[in-house]
């Protein structure tokens, strides 16, 4: 079986062709431009190649109520241009084929539950660290959704001792995007985070917000695994830095058999950067089941 699959960036949108099996047989990148530029442009790439559906993972806010009257949407996106877009329902105007749609991070974490590092495991959190900061959670089999979808950069931080930085989010300032996404760092230290691997200061703050993020999240979502990817967890040494602060923060409140096993509990993703378009491809074929 073939399926379409969209990540759909603030910055690029991945197309490809994936069998069922998880095989990628084509993948093309276009510059994501205006709706009435970059559509067109991905439709003509889905047509006439025999698949039987397309999933989209995309970039939000977006509806994923399908009892409202703009599902399919994206909604207040900080990109202007694509803000009230019916993308979902452009793609089954001009494919005339069921389209699943998500979260750019909710497909990643599909893709990992599926292919990758959480196969198997019923609830999992998978977080992106890169130009922003999202989330996608899975609790009890089910990617969670509830009013919206989960916003996970945006929660509020607590402000770390000596820190003065005043935060770079439009709408929440020192929020957990605000003083950890890569323009955050970039602002705070005058140089993009891949050239300031060897300053250790830098690291040192940088884990102490993702592991008070984390914290919140273990105790709320209460996850039997943790997945970190982005950009800025390309920085290696972070991944140690952040288990051992977790751990401190937690300081014993909770004893698990995964949190007595952190080098396996908070890790890298499995599938390097095939976890975004594996897991729209599986939105499309969830769909078409």
């Amino acid at each position: 079986m073939l399926l379409g699959a969209l990540e759909a960036g603030g910055t690029k949108m991945v197309c490809a062709i994936v069998k069922d099996n998880g095989e990628i047989l084509e993948r093309v990148s276009y510059p994501t431009l205006t709706p009435d530029e970059t559509l067109p442009v991905l439709a003509d790439f889905f047509r006439d190649k025999g698949i039987e559906a397309l999933g989209i993972g995309c970039f939000g806010p977006i509806d994923l109520n399908k009892e409202s009257d703009t599902y399919g949407y994206i909604t207040s996106t900080p990109k202007l241009a694509w803000r009230n877009t019916d993308i979902v329902g452009y793609f089954k105007k001009e494919l005339n084929i069921p389209i699943g749609f998500d979260t750019d991070v909710n497909g990643s974490l599909l893709g990992e539950v599926t292919f990758g590092a959480a196969k198997g495991i019923s609830d999992a959190i998978y977080l992106t660290i890169g130009t922003g900061i999202g989330g996608g959670v899975m609790s009890g089999g089910n990617l969670l959704h509830g009013m919206l979808h989960p916003e996970m950069g945006h929660i509020l931080m607590s402000r770390i001792q000596g820190d003065d930085y005043a935060g770079k989010c439009p709408y929440h300032k020192t929020c957990f995007e605000g003083m950890c996404a890569g323009p955050a760092i970039e602002e705070r230290w005058g140089k993009k985070g891949v050239e300031l691997a060897d300053r250790d200061e830098v690291w040192e703050l940088e884990s102490s917000y993702i592991a008070q993020a984390l914290v919140s999240y273990i105790l709320i979502l209460s996850p039997k695994l943790i997945i970190l990817g982005g950009g800025v967890m390309h920085q290696k040494q972070l991944f140690p830095i952040i288990r051992k602060k977790t751990a401190e923060l937690l300081n014993g409140y909770l004893e698990t058999a995964e949190l007595k096993d952190m080098d396996n509990y908070i890790i890298s993703p499995a599938l390097g950067d095939d976890q975004g378009i594996l897991g729209a491809a599986m939105l499309g074929l969830d769909m078409l089941k």
